[in-house]
C-alpha cells in the first residue's frame, strides 16, 4: 500500500510543465478511452459471464454438462496473449480478411479492428470467466423451494430470474464484474494492439518513450485514483443492500428442458464463445509454434530454455515470499483478534486492485532513494559503490510481484487456517505448547493443502504478469511474458507463440484447480 500512496502523493506537488504537457495532449484522451474501456468490459462481462452461467443452471441442453466447465478456460489466456492473436488473425493483413477479399474481391467488408470495440471485444472473451464463476456459484444456491413459491405466485422462468434470482446472486455478479474491470484497468499491452491508449498505456508509454519518471509517477497517481475509487464503490455497493437463500438442504433450481430449434441455438451460443474466447487462440498458437519449432536453432532453443528459468525462478521465489507473508498475517489476525491487525492485513492485501504500472511506478519512488542511500553509505563507509541493489535486480521485482498478488496468497491461505478447529488449539495450549509449535505442529498441517493451493495462484500470476515486469526487470533481463511482448509488438507472431503457450498452459492450472471446487459444491 505504501508505493501506492507514494504515487498518489505526486499529485499534490505537480510540476506545472508537466501536468500542462498532459492535459493538452494526454490526459483527456487517456481518461476518455479508460472510462470508455470499463463501461464496455464491464456490460460485455456482464452478459457474457451472467447470461452463460444462468444457461448452464438453469435449462438442459446438448452438451450442457460439458459446457459448465470448459467455459472457464479463458481464463487461461491473457488479455495480451488474445489480443496479439486476434489482431494477427483479424486484421486486414490476416487470413479472415484475406480469405473475404478472395472470394468477394476488394468490397468486402469488415468491422474495422485497430479499434475500441476490437480491444473491449478481445477483454470482454477473456474476463468474462470472472463473472461466470461467481455467478455460476451464486445461481447454485437458490433452492427449488424459492422457485416452487414463485411459480405459485405466477411467475414465469424469467420473471423469476430478473425478481428472485438477480437480486439474491447480485453481490457476487457485481463481485466479478469488479475483478474483470481491475484487471481491464490495469491492462496496457492489449489497448495497445488496438491502438486504443488508457492511462495504463500512457503511464509506459511515458516511462519508456520519454524516460520521464515525474510524468509517469503522476499520470500514475490518476490511475491510482481511479483503482481506489473503483475499489471503494465495489466496496461500499456490497455493504448496502444483502439477500440471504435460506434453502438449507433442498435441491437446487430445476432445469428445463429446452425443445427443438432452442436446445441447439443454446449448445451453439457455448460452442462459439468457447470457440472464439479459447480454441481460437490455443489453435493459432499451436500452429505457430510448429512453425517455429520446424526452423528452431540451437541457440533459439536455448533462448525459449533462459526465458523459461528466469520465468520459474522469479514466480517461485515470489510464491514463496507471498504465501510467508500471507501465513504470518493471517496468523498474527488470529493470535491477536485486534480490529487494528485486520484493518493492516486489508490494507497489506490492497495490491490486487491497484494496477501493475501504477505499483511499478510506485516502487520505483520508494526504492531509488534507498538505492541512493545505501550508495552514499558503502561509499562513505568503505569506499564502495555497490551499485542499484534494489531497482535493479530481482528484488524489486519480488516487491512487486508481492505487493500485487498478496491478496490471492491471503484468501487462500486464511481460508485454509479458519478450517482449523478451534478446539484443536485450545488443546495444545492446555497441554502447554506455544504460539510457534502450535503454528507449525498443528495449523501448517492441516492447512498445507490451502497454502498449496495459494502459491499455485500466485505463481500463475506471477508467469503472466507483464507491466510490473517489463517495468521493474533488470536490464537485459526477459521472461516468458516481456518475449512475448516484445516479439509480438514487432509481429513476430511465430516468436511470440512458443512462450505465450507456455504462459497458457501454466494458467491451466488455477482453472483447473477453480473447476475441481466448483463441481464439488
Amino acid at each position: 500500500m505504501f508505493p501506492v500512496l507514494i504515487v498518489a502523493s505526486t499529485l499534490l506537488s505537480p510540476t506545472p510543465e508537466v501536468w500542462q504537457h498532459l492535459w493538452d495532449t494526454l490526459l483527456p484522451l487517456l481518461l476518455r478511452n479508460t472510462l470508455l474501456l470499463l463501461l464496455g468490459v464491464g456490460v460485455g462481462t456482464l452478459l457474457l459471464g451472467a447470461g452463460l452461467a444462468w444457461l448452464v443452471t438453469a435449462y438442459e441442453f446438448p452438451g450442457r454438462t460439458l459446457f459448465q466447465w470448459l467455459l472457464m478456460l479463458p481464463m487461461a489466456v491473457p488479455a495480451y496473449i488474445m489480443g496479439f492473436v486476434f489482431m494477427a488473425t483479424f486484421d486486414a493483413a490476416g487470413p479472415v480478411q484475406g480469405t473475404l477479399v478472395q472470394w468477394f474481391g476488394s468490397a468486402a467488408w469488415f468491422p474495422e479492428v485497430r479499434s475500441p470495440l476490437g480491444a473491449i471485444t478481445v477483454m470482454a472473451l477473456v474476463l468474462y470467466p470472472y463473472v461466470y464463476m461467481l455467478a455460476l456459484v451464486g445461481y447454485r444456491g437458490i433452492s427449488s423451494t424459492a422457485f416452487d413459491t414463485a411459480r405459485v405466485h405466477g411467475y414465469s422462468r424469467a420473471q423469476f430470474y430478473w425478481k428472485v434470482v438477480l437480486p439474491i446472486s447480485r453481490p457476487a455478479i457485481a463481485a466479478g464484474v469488479a475483478l474483470a474491470l481491475m484487471e481491464a484497468l490495469a491492462d496496457f499491452a492489449t489497448v495497445r494492439f488496438f491502438n486504443f491508449p488508457t492511462l495504463a498505456d500512457g503511464v509506459v508509454r511515458i516511462w519508456h518513450g520519454m524516460m520521464d519518471l515525474q510524468a509517469a509517477s503522476e499520470l500514475a497517481g490518476l490511475l491510482a485514483i481511479v483503482a481506489l475509487a473503483a475499489l471503494l464503490i465495489e466496496r461500499s455497493q456490497r455493504g448496502r443492500t444483502r439477500y440471504h437463500e435460506t434453502g438449507g438442504k433442498s435441491p437446487g433450481l430445476p432445469r428445463a428442458q429446452l425443445q427443438g430449434r432452442n436446445k441447439w441455438l443454446a449448445t451453439a451460443l457455448c460452442a462459439g464463445v468457447l470457440g472464439v474466447a479459447f480454441v481460437l487462440p490455443i489453435t493459432q498458437l499451436i500452429s505457430w509454434a510448429a512453425t517455429e519449432f520446424e526452423h528452431m536453432t540451437p541457440g533459439t532453443a536455448q533462448v525459449y530454455l533462459e526465458l523459461a528459468g528466469n520465468s520459474l525462478l522469479l514466480a517461485s521465489l515470489a510464491a514463496a515470499v507471498a504465501v510467508l507473508l500471507a501465513i504470518v498475517l493471517s496468523s498474527g489476525v488470529r493470535v491477536s483478534g485486534h480490529r487494528f491487525a485486520r484493518v493492516m492485513a486489508t490494507l497489506a492485501t490492497t495490491g490486487y486492485a491497484i494496477p501493475g504500472p501504477v505499483l511499478a511506478v510506485g516502487i520505483l519512488l520508494t526504492l531509488t532513494p534507498l538505492d541512493h542511500a545505501l550508495n552514499y553509505a558503502t561509499e562513505y563507509w568503505f569506499n564502495v559503490t555497490v551499485g542499484l541493489v534494489l531497482t535493479g535486480s530481482v528484488i524489486g521485482l519480488i516487491y512487486g510481484y508481492v505487493a500485487r498478488f498478496l491478496a490471492v496468497a491471503y484468501q487462500s491461505t486464511d481460508a485454509a487456517l479458519e478450517k482449523v478447529k478451534p478446539n484443536l488449539t485450545l488443546a495444545a495450549r492446555t497441554l502447554g505448547a506455544g504460539q510457534w509449535r502450535i503454528l507449525t505442529r498443528i495449523h501448517l498441517p492441516l492447512a498445507a493443502p490451502g497454502i498449496i493451493v495459494a502459491g499455485a495462484l500466485v505463481f500463475v500470476d506471477v508467469m503472466k504478469e507483464l507491466p510490473i515486469t517489463l517495468m521493474l526487470r533488470p536490464f537485459g533481463y526477459e521472461t516468458l511474458a516481456t518475449w512475448v511482448w516484445q516479439m509480438s509488438a514487432e509481429s513476430v507472431w511465430s516468436g511470440a507463440a512458443v512462450p505465450a503457450l507456455g504462459i497458457v498452459l501454466a494458467g491451466l492450472l488455477p482453472v483447473i484447480l477453480l473447476v475441481k471446487l466448483l463441481l464439488q459444491k
